[in-house]
């Protein structure tokens, strides 16, 4: 169930929500631009005396046709208490005032019915005579299975079930034979005894979460077991929302996206302020959260959750976002862009069942894989690390690097505005020099005019070399940062 607002930074809907090993029960989601609010109903005295007992205490007399007016379900073989799941229009129990769909009875005659099974509880109410004493809480955590109504505008005339057995998953009528000229006196009392007193049932805040480096999980806590339309999402403190389940997977996806989208506008407008606090080479392009891939294949935990940012030359990996100057030193591992190749894995390439995954290849040869939860994601991510690389390219305009060519040691240089140079280490000589002939900064592509033909093997030798000495200044392939182009061929 889901009503959208024209505000498109706004949702609202009634879903199921999973904590544990609970039954999952209904909650009502609400997002707004800079917090997901979840809510549970409950019952709560809205006049009268300060009133703050979750208990209610209520006398009806049995109706000549019409019983009492209500119906139950539950019971001890579910480990919930019966619970009353349908009041008929105009009967007394309504009437009062003090009784609810979802309401618990705890005591019926003072006989403490809490453990009671379904079957027993029916038959205690059927001997209880014309008057019965109940004392009923609401539970705000009603299994789904029971299937109870979200509002109290039902509109049933369960058959008469005075005779036979009951279930606890059926409603259980007591002699709900409803007539309209039915004109019995109501007597009715309430505990504490108060002529104002006017209870009502509604949706309460059940928790909070702030949605600024909030982050979503669609699977299994460090698994790569993907859940059924169903989704967590956990605020930067730790507090979780629970699983909220969806009845399709399309409004999975939809709020998703959503939340998502409020992350990521609340993420760009932090990020933003805290880079006038950097100078220009240090300012901040990307910060996330990812799953990371845990290199120990012998731990029952596959995936951990890490915080990456990308600032000024480098890629840093966290537990938890840098909040402050100091949180940026500590990070468990920083690395240079552009000494790191970032690859986007295709399906075939995938790991296992996690989807929207890249892997960073570091300058040592290490490999880290990581997942996010959205396509989208994924390509923010993308377009970040190729601004991250060709803005600090941009800004070095040069570099020098040692390899080796035929066994021999050599020194490459690149500059960003000439091309680049091989040279013997020792003597210093050049032997190939190659130059850009054109530089598109649209695309970020780069042509390089090589004056001698011979030296095309040589040129290619050396962009490989540079590729797997991870140097993805100018040739890193697998990070799609710029195509390199011979000519004079």
């Amino acid at each position: 169930m889901d009503f959208k607002t024209s505000n498109e930074e706004t949702k609202t809907g009634i879903y199921l929500m999973q904590e544990g090993n609970e039954e999952p029960f209904n909650v009502r989601l609400h997002l707004a631009k800079d917090i997901l609010t979840i809510q549970e109903q409950d019952v709560i005295c809205v006049s009268g005396e300060p009133f703050y007992s979750s208990e209610r205490t209520v006398t009806i007399r049995r109706q000549t046709i019409g019983g009492f007016g209500l119906s139950i379900k539950g019971g001890a073989e579910h480990k919930i208490p019966v619970v009353i799941s349908k009041i008929s229009k105009e009967q007394k129990a309504e009437l009062s005032g003090l009784l609810f769909i979802g309401d618990g009875i705890l005591q019926i005659n003072g006989i403490n019915v809490r453990s009671y099974r379904h079957e027993e509880v029916v038959q205690v109410l059927r001997n209880a005579g014309e008057e019965v004493t109940l004392t009923v809480s609401f539970l705000k955590k009603t299994p789904a299975f029971l299937k109870l109504p979200l509002c109290e505008d039902c509109t049933c005339i369960p058959s008469d079930q005075s005779s036979g057995t009951s279930s606890p998953l059926c409603d259980s009528g007591l002699h709900l034979n409803y007539h309209p000229n039915n004109t019995d006196t109501l007597s009715c009392s309430s505990w504490p005894t108060s002529p104002g007193l006017r209870w009502e049932k509604r949706w309460v805040d059940l928790r909070l979460i702030p949605l600024l480096h909030s982050r979503l999980s669609q699977y299994i806590p460090g698994s790569d077991v993907c859940r059924k339309n169903a989704f967590q999402v956990i605020a930067v403190d730790g507090v979780c929302s629970g699983v909220i389940q969806f009845p399709t997977a399309e409004d999975c996806l939809d709020w998703l996206q959503a939340i998502a989208s409020n992350i990521s506008s609340l993420t760009k407008y932090n990020v933003k302020k805290i880079n006038r606090n950097f100078p220009v080479n240090q300012q901040i392009i990307y910060m996330g959260w990812v799953d990371e891939k845990e290199q120990d294949s012998v731990q029952d935990r596959m995936y951990s959750p890490k915080f990456l940012a990308l600032r000024g030359s480098s890629l840093f990996k966290f537990s938890a976002p840098p909040v402050t100057t100091w949180d940026w030193t500590r990070a468990e591992k920083s690395f240079t862009v552009y000494e790191i190749m970032c690859k986007i894995l295709k399906d075939n390439d995938l790991l296992d069942k996690r989807k929207h995954c890249f892997s960073v290849q570091t300058e040592s040869g290490e490999d880290m894989f990581f997942s996010v939860e959205l396509e989208c994601e994924l390509l923010i991510w993308e377009k970040a690390f190729q601004m991250a690389t060709f803005l600090e390219v941009e800004r070095i305009q040069c570099k020098t690097y040692a390899c080796i060519m035929e066994s021999h040691l050599m020194g490459l240089t690149v500059d960003f505005s000439m091309g680049f140079v091989c040279f013997d280490a020792a003597s210093k000589v050049s032997f190939n020099q190659f130059f850009i002939i054109n530089k598109n900064m649209e695309d970020r592509s780069f042509q390089w005019d090589i004056s001698d033909s011979s030296v095309v093997c040589s040129a290619m030798k050396l962009i490989t070399m540079a590729q797997l000495l991870s140097f993805s200044f100018f040739f890193g392939a697998a990070n799609l940062f710029c195509t390199v182009c011979i000519l004079g061929v």
